[in-house]
């Protein structure tokens, strides 16, 4: 069977798509800083001019794959408060979507890559801070939508809570991944089971 040809737009986009999964792996092996835009280009198979035809530069690609990330967990969430759902069933997708975070989630490294040169470049601080503002306005927005709908009144406004939820995220994710002896996933997903039935779902965990 002959191979179909590419146009030149779907070139393009699996030329980016590529470089976006080499920068994922390079990043999560050598790190945000020792990686450079040679070894992303290389690993996707293309030349140095080849990402810079589609990246200005380390910062855009790292920033790219967090947005992506951020879509996909994006999707995640309003899959748990959606229309007719009883209380229980968004209970369960709540907890369904937090225990398969550690599990499946091939991204949180870049979060904590991307953390660390915020902290260190001011102009990649700037617009770090503005997409995790808008991370944290539409976890509150979905905190909201969930008390409203099970009718159980929140212990703190949303907004604390959504910070205290990605806090929380963070933090167990970093123990699991350094100490996933000790820290297993079966814990994290007990530990964030225990705050989600005390905190949000106004109950003691069975």
């Amino acid at each position: 069977m002959k191979r179909q040809r590419l146009t030149r737009e779907q070139s393009k986009d699996q030329t980016r798509q590529r470089l976006l999964d080499a920068a994922l792996t390079i990043f999560s092996k050598k790190g945000y800083v020792a990686a450079s835009v040679e070894d992303i280009a290389a690993a996707a198979g293309y030349t140095r001019g080849a990402f810079y035809s589609n990246f200005r530069g380390k910062p855009e690609i790292l920033l790219e794959l967090l947005r992506l990330d951020h879509e996909r967990m994006q999707g995640d969430l309003e899959g748990i408060v959606v229309e007719g759902a009883t209380r229980e069933q968004m209970e369960a997708n709540v907890l369904t979507y937090y225990s398969r975070m550690f599990r499946d989630n091939q991204c949180y490294l870049l979060w904590g890559e991307a953390q660390l040169q915020a902290s260190r470049d001011a102009k990649f601080r700037t617009r770090f801070n503005a997409f995790m503002h808008e991370k944290r306005e539409e976890l509150t927005l979905y905190i909201r939508a969930f008390s409203e709908r099970v009718g159980t009144p929140l212990p703190l406004p949303a907004e604390v809570l959504a910070i205290g939820l990605m806090g929380l995220c963070d933090g167990l994710q970093s123990l699991h991944l350094s100490d996933p002896q000790h820290v297993s996933a079966e814990f994290t997903e007990s530990v964030l089971a225990g705050f989600f039935a005390r905190v949000v779902f106004g109950r003691n965990p069975d």
